[in-house]
């Protein structure tokens, strides 16, 4: 699927941004043939010694061995070099004891290679549940992997990715610190499967910031609650959802405590969740959900998710259709603390309902105009507090059926 599929229409219209070299990693690829013929299906991102790394994964109880064995790994000494190894075509999930062995063989092969620690060896893997990985295939690419290095192939690196994505993701920012710039790099891979719970997918991201574990890690996880952890396409979270952020350290720059740092870093993760949305299987709209008004943060989530994710709701905007009355069924739903004479309910800009009830001078043209565009807006206010969440979302189209209704064909 992953060759033929159209490029979605909501893909960013300059294509892939021309990202900027960052010191300290270098990327490889190469077609292994794992499941998919004929195109780059394995990533090798090779990290200095120094290189401090943190991360959120999945919390599903059904995690990936891969998952699970960088889990494991984070924290660890940062003195030696380190490595990203990303397979795609197969997600080496649900496979048992074969699944744990594959990320050893490839970890120790990796390591050995590089000459680095095994526990510096980082793996990913995505595609297909169930199936053993045949990482014989991956370990017959590693000396190609090897000798291809080169600091100038991060877009490659972003294709390798792919399973059913469009397009290739991804980022980028420059900020100045101290009167030096500190450049941050990623790339993504998503597009079906999303319903982060605490990254989305598969996400690397790569900076020559100098920063500890300690300010690393905490930072991320909390900068993943309005990116990554903000999106759905579908609302089945992955079993091997990982983001990894990779400081070299190269710029020589220390960023802990600093500001412009972490909100740079806010919109690379930003950017990059919002062009998953945008790839989301069979896509024509990117949907902003806006609550506010509600009792909590976390009801606002609550409330935002539960539109987001609603079949009824996806549909009506595929169809262009302003049924508000959806809306009202998904708050009602949600969870959230609500008041059903208190909800407020907008299109865009079109005030649709007040104090439960449809708002007097609502033009239903107004609203449907809105819903033709690219980019449609839906908020509803609870009055009940100054709890708020934005979800992002895209709506639900016959395409997303018949992605999935023959994926592993």
């Amino acid at each position: 699927m992953a060759e033929t599929l159209p490029i979605s229409p909501l893909a960013p219209k300059g294509g892939f941004p021309m990202l900027p070299k960052v010191e300290g990693v270098r990327f490889a690829t190469v077609s292994a043939g794992v499941k998919y013929q004929g195109r780059s299906d394995v990533m090798l991102a090779e990290l200095a010694p120094g290189t401090t790394i943190a991360g959120t994964f999945t919390r599903s109880k059904t995690r990936a061995a891969p998952v699970l064995d960088c889990q494991e790994k984070l924290g660890g000494a940062s003195d030696a070099g380190a490595a990203i190894v990303v397979n795609s075509g197969n997600a080496n999930a649900f496979t048992g004891i074969m699944g744990v062995t594959s990320v050893r063989e490839i970890t120790t092969a990796v390591a050995d290679l590089l000459d680095i620690p095994e526990a510096r060896v980082f793996t990913s893997s995505t595609g297909v549940i169930g199936e053993p990985l045949p990482h014989e295939k991956v370990l017959a690419t590693l000396g190609d992997l090897k000798s291809g290095l080169s600091d100038r192939a991060i877009e490659d690196a972003a294709k390798a990715i792919m399973t059913t994505d469009t397009f290739p993701k991804g980022s980028m920012q420059t900020v100045e610190i101290d009167g030096a710039p500190v450049r941050i790099v990623g790339i993504a891979k998503g597009s079906g499967m999303i319903a982060p719970d605490m990254a989305t997918m598969l996400v690397y991201i790569f900076t020559d910031a100098k920063i500890a574990f300690d300010a690393l890690q905490p930072l991320v996880a909390g900068l993943c609650k309005g990116t990554f952890n903000a999106i759905t396409v579908d609302s089945d979270t992955s079993t091997s959802d990982t983001l990894l952020v990779a400081a070299t350290g190269a710029s020589g720059i220390e960023v802990a405590g600093k500001g412009a740092f972490s909100a740079a870093l806010f919109d690379v993760m930003d950017d990059l969740a919002k062009q998953v949305v945008r790839d989301g299987e069979g896509a024509t709209k990117f949907v902003t959900v806006k609550v506010t008004g509600a009792v909590s943060d976390e009801d606002a989530k609550r409330c935002a998710m539960a539109i987001a994710n609603s079949p009824l709701v996806k549909t009506a905007v595929a169809g262009e259709d302003p049924n508000w009355g959806r809306v009202v069924m998904a708050v009602g739903k949600s969870g959230a603390e609500a008041d059903r004479d208190l909800l407020t309910i907008r299109f865009g800009d079109t005030l649709v309902a007040e104090n439960g009830q449809i708002h007097p001078d609502y033009e239903e043209a107004d609203a449907a105009s809105h819903m033709k565009g690219e980019n449609v807006s839906i908020s509803a206010d609870l009055g009940l507090g100054g709890g708020k969440f934005n979800a992002y979302t895209c709506d639900l189209t016959a395409q997303y059926i018949a992605i999935n209704a023959d994926y592993r064909s």
